[in-house]
């Protein structure tokens, strides 16, 4: 019904006189079309209602083809319905003393329907143009907000690095370093989304999921570690995506640090699939272990993991495996699928 009420036959049409042609030959093509059906029902019910089509005719052609196409379709409608079924046939001469009031009457309440018509669909396409500017400034404004958090996330982590430069105590560099690192790739979330969604209120998550790890892969992943990924097609609202995009940040950045120390080889597993309307993204490692982790189960990553979660709507869930370590965020259906069946 939305695409139905913005159909317009001239839209597509660059030049006045295009359109003002593709207006009148729509009305034409409307008269037409009523021709047809009423010789039809003339088959069955001859001089019957002559009128009656003329209403739901000139109502299409004015509403679709502007004033030009329902003015077209009225006069050509008119007259065929006056001088072939209205009596006598084939005449404009009138066999019945009331049918001069009746042609009368009935020209008036077409000519009414045709101006209700044309300001109705004035109305609605004067209403579709404001709804269309409001959402282009808005998205306008989204796109400045999201440049200014990208620059703030920038400025801040440029404080940190003075900040750490003044610092004559070298074993406080590392905690800086570690949050330097997360308002990067914080910025890099965002700073990607923007980029590959600005148009959409909704996240294709296998386009989105994609180019942040292989922004990732070429920034942050060692030659000695291989990024695997199995993403399925889904699309999610923009902040449930910002929050899976930044847990993944999270997870990846974990596994870097923790999973393959001293040059160890290894790979890391990206899985994202869909089932039902429900999803789950997966972070497997075959590194080292829950042990290589030095934070803990309460550290910063772990928080903001859980903080993430939250944001996505979903449940965080992370334990070492066999030959490795996963970290997963499950919509909350899927955890509590999984939950029921554990028991």
């Amino acid at each position: 019904m939305h695409r139905l009420a913005q159909f317009d036959v001239s839209r597509q049409f660059q030049t006045r006189r295009g359109k003002k042609a593709a207006q009148y030959g729509f009305g034409v093509m409307c008269a037409g079309a009523m021709i047809g059906v009423r010789t039809t029902v003339d088959l069955i019910a001859p001089s019957s209602g002559p009128f009656a089509l003329i209403y739901p005719t000139v109502l299409l052609a004015t509403l679709y083809g502007h004033l030009r196409a329902g003015v077209t379709a009225a006069i050509l409608t008119f007259l065929w319905a006056w001088y072939f079924v209205l009596p006598a046939p084939s005449s404009f001469t009138f066999t019945n003393p009331t049918d001069p009031g009746r042609v009368v009457l009935n020209a008036v309440c077409c000519l009414i329907v045709m101006c209700f018509a044309e300001a109705f669909r004035r109305a609605a396409h004067g209403s579709l143009k404001e709804i269309q500017r409001s959402a282009d400034r808005r998205l306008t404004l989204l796109a400045e907000l999201e440049h200014r958090t990208k620059n703030n996330f920038a400025l801040v982590a440029s404080m940190l690095e003075f900040q750490k430069r003044r610092l004559s105590d070298i074993t406080l560099h590392r905690p800086i370093d570690d949050a330097v690192g997360r308002i990067r790739t914080f910025a890099d979330a965002y700073s990607n989304l923007a980029y590959e969604q600005a148009e959409h209120s909704d996240v294709e998550m296998e386009l989105y999921l994609d180019a942040l790890m292989n922004r990732l892969e070429k920034a942050a992943v060692p030659s000695h570690v291989r990024l695997y990924r199995e993403i399925e097609p889904a699309t999610l609202p923009r902040e449930t995506a910002v929050a899976i995009g930044l847990y993944l940040n999270e997870a990846l950045s974990n596994c870097l640090k923790y999973a393959f120390p001293d040059g160890r080889s290894g790979t890391i597993g990206v899985f994202f699939h869909v089932t039902e309307g429900e999803w789950r993204l997966t972070v497997d490692d075959n590194g080292v272990g829950h042990g290589a982790v030095s934070d803990g189960s309460g550290g910063l990553g772990t928080s903001l993991m859980a903080a993430f979660a939250q944001q996505a709507g979903g449940t965080h869930e992370a334990a070492p495996i066999v030959g490795g370590f996963r970290a997963s965020l499950s919509s909350s259906r899927v955890a509590a699928t999984d939950t029921a069946t554990a028991r």
